[in-house]
């Protein structure tokens, strides 16, 4: 019984690889829905991240800034409780800043929570509100949402495709290198984009995009992007969502495999990462949750990439541009 018990246990290590997902909504759904990290609904939570064998997990505070007076004290709401239910299961998951502390986590058993703002209108275009929050352990900013701020545009419909960063959008950028927070490109208007491919010195991250050559979607990158940001050592997240991946209603991993080979071609195997967006898309995935990533792993092994491929995919990617940015 005990040798049985070990064959599976060495089995499951085959056919499991941890990974660091960029992009989940779960921090926001917790909050409206009034639901907690253990609930059943939210595709992210403790039970399935434990199961999926997640090094680290990346919680996006979004804010839809349209629909609410103020976008500063709405982030302060969400953050309150989510660190309120992080401090309630200590035991299972902290929130980390940079690698090291990912380390500990890990040594620890727990998993690795990192914070991230989706609308950078939060900090109002204030330098000092960016710092507050960097102290707070935000360590990504997604620049724009689908709405025009103080900082830049975003790329829904195009409507501002050359539109780049406003000039306290640079201002912001450059403090973001400065303080040990990395900017994200998802969302952000094209002309946005080549303003980063300029300004940064350090590597950026697009966190839950896929390729506009198959898919064609203002918030996918097309092939010049890929390289651009390849060549400045940046990684780009691949998004769950059906409208980034193809037609389908299900999203399937088949399609996930296209965009992940082609980006491949076009970037180099160092330019991916994964994105899933769970908890902020609404239609069925073929991955049903945090505890399925196995299934892309074992796609992607039957598609012949090799493991030190997909260890760069599932996580190693992600790990240096933070070791490169994150203090």
């Amino acid at each position: 019984m005990q040798n049985s018990f070990r064959v599976e246990e060495r089995l499951k290590r085959r056919l499991c690889m941890k990974f660091i997902d960029l992009h989940c909504d779960t921090a926001s759904r917790i909050f409206y829905e009034k639901l907690n990290l253990n609930h059943k609904k939210c595709k992210v939570n403790i039970e399935n991240l434990k199961r999926g064998e997640n090094l680290g997990q990346v919680f996006a505070f979004f804010i839809e800034k349209e629909s609410i007076e103020d976008p500063y004290d709405e982030f302060i709401k969400l953050y309150n409780s989510f660190t309120q239910e992080i401090s309630k299961n200590t035991g299972e998951i902290e929130i980390v800043r940079n690698i090291t502390e990912l380390k500990n986590a890990e040594e620890s058993g727990k998993i690795g929570a990192f914070l991230s703002i989706e609308e950078g209108e939060v900090i109002k275009g204030d330098i000092q509100k960016l710092r507050t929050v960097y102290d707070m352990g935000i360590r990504i900013i997604t620049i724009t949402w689908n709405y025009q701020n103080s900082l830049g545009y975003p790329n829904a419909g195009y409507t501002y495709r050359n539109k780049g960063l406003t000039r306290k959008g640079v201002e912001v950028i450059e403090e973001c290198e400065a303080l040990g927070m990395i900017p994200d490109v998802s969302h952000l208007s094209d002309a946005g984009f080549y303003d980063l491919i300029r300004i940064c010195q350090k590597p950026f991250i697009a966190s839950h995009s896929n390729a506009r050559a198959i898919t064609e979607h203002p918030r996918n990158l097309d092939d010049n992007m890929i390289k651009l940001l390849a060549e400045k050592g940046g990684v780009m997240g691949i998004n769950f969502c059906s409208d980034f991946l193809g037609n389908e209603s299900v999203s399937s991993i088949e399609e996930m495999i296209c965009h992940i080979k082609h980006i491949r071609n076009i970037g180099g195997i160092d330019v991916l990462a994964l994105g899933s967006d769970f908890d902020g898309i609404h239609n069925e995935v073929e991955i049903e949750n945090a505890s399925e990533f196995n299934k892309l792993y074992l796609a992607l092994k039957q598609n012949h990439f090799k493991e030190s491929e997909i260890e760069k995919i599932f996580y190693k990617n992600v790990l240096r541009v933070f070791q490169e940015n994150l203090k």
